[in-house]
This record gives C-alpha cells, structure tokens and sequence, in this order.
C-alpha cells in the first residue's frame, strides 16, 4: 500500500505542476505545494535505505533533494514576507508551508549526517515524511475537491497531522506506551 500510496502522490503532483501554470487555473502556491509533496514522499521512501546499516552516508541524490528543497522553501518564505508588506492573497500560506519546508530539509540534513546514533532513524524520517505527504492529500481534497479555500482548510490539517506524527514519533521511541 505505501508503494501505491507513493506512486499515486508523486502522479498527482506531476500532473498538477502543469496545470498550476495553465490559463485561469495559475496558483504558485499550488504548484510549490506539489514540489513540496513530491520532496515529502522522495525523502520518505528514500529514508527506508539507510534502514542498512552497512550504508555509510547519504547519496548525492538524497542531498540534492533536500537542498532543492531548501531553495523552494527560502523562496515560499521571502514571499510570504513579502507579502506581509505588499498584501496579497495566501502570502500567510507561503510562509506557514515555506517555515515547515525549512525545518524538515535542516532535519533531513542533520539526519543524514546523524543516522547511524539512532537505530530508528530511518523509521522516525520515514514515518514523519509519509504522514506529511498523507496531511497533504488530504489538505488538497478540501482545498481543491471540496472547494474550501480558507486559511483553516489549508492549516487544519496540518495541526492535525503534526499531533498525529508527534504521537507516532513518541511511541516508537518508546515514550507512550499502549
């Protein structure tokens, strides 16, 4: 199931990023966000390879991810503030998703340079981005499918989300027991 749920995030978001660009359906917001899902669901199916531990560093191409990332989200955020001088629709958006974007490529990095002093690592990276590309589906659907264009259909979700990643990440750590 997670091997279609990845499949089936990262076809989505292609076939967004064109069409976030056609005629009267222009939205970099949407576009970012689907580059943005498409980094969640790439790092979290690439954090289950350092689940070997005879694997020594990360990849070029887990460092590229990240890094391209982090350009993108330096982005969402300078535009965020930008929009807090010169007004303009979703600029709190931009700065909500551009923040996040920046924590998790720092985290990814300290990952990559850190995971082998965790054994669960990989687990927690993996686990943390999936239910983060899962926040954003189902952000989408009622943003797009249900036509929910409010700030609470944007963020909701994610709150939501994040408590549910802090209880997965707890309890894996051992630090809930049930």
């Amino acid at each position: 199931m997670g091997v279609v749920f990845s499949i089936s995030m990262v076809g989505s978001c292609i076939l967004i990023i064109p069409i976030a660009w056609m005629p009267n359906h222009e939205s970099l917001f949407l576009f970012l966000i689907s580059l943005f899902t498409i980094y969640l669901v790439l790092v979290g199916q690439r954090a289950l390879t350092f689940k070997r531990r005879s694997k020594r560093s990360a990849s070029k191409l887990d460092l590229g991810i990240s890094s391209i990332m982090l350009v993108f989200s330096i982005f969402m955020s300078l535009y965020g503030l930008y929009g807090l001088l010169n007004p303009f629709a979703d600029n709190i958006l931009f700065l909500v998703f551009g923040g996040l974007g920046i924590f998790l490529t720092f985290k990814n990095f300290l990952f990559y340079k850190n995971f082998k002093e965790l054994k669960i690592a990989w687990l927690l990276t993996h686990l943390t981005h999936m239910i983060a590309a899962l926040i954003a589906s189902i952000t989408a659907f009622i943003v797009a499918g249900l036509k929910l264009w409010t700030i609470m259909a944007w963020i909701l979700p994610s709150i939501i989300g994040t408590v549910y990643i802090i209880y997965w990440r707890l309890k894996i750590k051992g630090k809930i027991k049930v």
